[in-house]
């Protein structure tokens, strides 16, 4: 059989399963709704990057998002940067929302008006569950906007462990207190007390897990951290800087409790500004100081996926998230994926998470992007006799569903 009768086959197959969308930005549908929405609105977010780096000025992007500024004035400065975008990756899942959901096969000269108009009329309640349940099979998105106040019973916080522990002034100790228990700690253990019952209450708030960055953290010093922590509570200091011991034990406690509370450690690695400065390595001292914790280390830790690989094969507390990958580059994907299979555990695999904000549309994209990737890499396998459909069939039903499903205890 040709691989792109059998990857067709093999997309329309994971089409029709259940999926567990692990990783979005996505805000309350109530926030979505109540914006002005057009056609930028398809090229926000990721694609801001890309036009960026393709030429237009920032001061000229702001008036491509100004909705104050008429729709034609903001089309004529965006058209010629389209043009250098719209073969990318990150531009894909633009287009594909016009088709889907608004019936537009090009966004161009004759569409950009009467798409806006389109996507302003479908800005209503009920969007979400359009985009999300109806067309693209979600039956839980993790959600990350430091906020847990979400209706929608199926988007699931995932919430920030810096809002604990990057605290730098007593000012932010003591509100964090104040809105955890009423009260300013008196010492470093009332705080981690505190702390532990900010991440319960978070619990009876349907929270499945908490977020940090992958970065160069000092070894966790409880002296140290008492000593600052004195500081800060006397006036002797001021300010801490970002990165301090007292965040390094705060943050090493953390993992603690979160391994206590069953909690799943998400952790952005590689991709975005600097990212030498994220690789996935940078979590290896954490990872073995608590091997109690699960940790899901998010985007392959691209650039350096095989760092990444590496580490799912060697820890049985780390799983590898390909959210964002699809759109940052599919091949470098399906590359990666073709050594994953042969290095991890499969089960150690989750295959999709959106990663997008305010675009909900663009999520379906996306996640038509994930399913093509898998489909590639499996019929290649497939042809090679390394296994067959239903092997196929089985793991893309793993990676969408039950491997992130049971890592974050889903009844969904």
């Amino acid at each position: 059989m040709p691989r792109p009768a059998l990857s067709r086959q093999l997309v329309e197959a994971f089409s029709q399963m259940p999926v567990i969308d692990a990783h979005e930005h996505l805000p309350p549908e109530r926030d979505r709704v109540a914006r002005q929405v057009d056609v930028f609105t398809l090229f926000d977010h990721y694609t801001r990057l890309d036009q960026l780096t393709a030429g237009l000025s920032p001061k000229d992007q702001e008036r491509v998002f100004d909705r104050d500024l008429p729709l034609e004035l903001r089309w004529q400065l965006f058209r010629p940067i389209l043009a250098n975008i719209r073969f990318g990756s990150y531009a894909r899942p633009a287009f594909a929302a016009a088709r889907e959901f608004y019936g537009f096969d090009d966004i161009n000269d004759e569409t950009y008006a009467p798409l806006s108009q389109a996507m302003q009329e479908a800005n209503q309640p009920g969007l979400y569950a359009r985009v999300l349940i109806e067309k693209c099979g979600i039956r839980a998105a993790l959600v990350q906007q430091a906020r847990t106040d979400y209706d929608e019973e199926y988007l699931l916080p995932v919430m920030p462990m810096d809002t604990y522990a990057a605290v730098h002034t007593w000012e932010q100790i003591a509100q964090r207190g104040r809105e955890v228990d009423d009260e300013a700690p008196e010492s470093l253990d009332e705080y981690l007390e505190l702390i532990l019952e900010g991440l319960r209450q978070w619990k009876a708030q349907r929270v499945v897990g908490l977020k940090m960055t992958s970065r160069t953290y000092g070894h966790p010093d409880r002296a140290q951290a008492w000593e600052l922590f004195g500081s800060l509570r006397t006036g002797a200091c001021a300010s801490l800087p970002d990165l301090n011991p007292l965040r390094d034990y705060l943050l090493d406690c953390m993992l603690r409790m979160a391994a206590e509370e069953n909690l799943v450690v998400a952790v952005h690695t590689g991709m975005w500004g600097d990212f030498r400065t994220l690789e996935a390595t940078h979590m290896i001292p954490l990872i073995q100081r608590h091997p109690a914790t699960r940790f899901d280390l998010y985007h392959a830790g691209m650039p350096s996926v095989r760092e990444a690989g590496v580490m799912g094969k060697n820890s049985a507390n780390v799983w590898l998230n390909l959210c964002w990958c699809h759109i940052i580059s599919p091949m470098m994907t399906r590359s990666l994926l073709g050594e994953w299979i042969d290095m991890v555990p499969v089960n150690k695999i989750i295959a999709f998470g959106g990663d997008y904000c305010h675009p909900v549309e663009k999520v379906y994209g996306h996640l038509t992007m994930a399913r093509e990737n898998l489909a590639r890499v499996f019929a290649a396998r497939i042809e090679e006799g390394l296994m067959d459909k239903d092997d196929a069939l089985a793991l893309g039903r793993q990676w969408f569903y039950e491997t992130p499903r049971a890592l974050y205890g889903l009844t969904a």
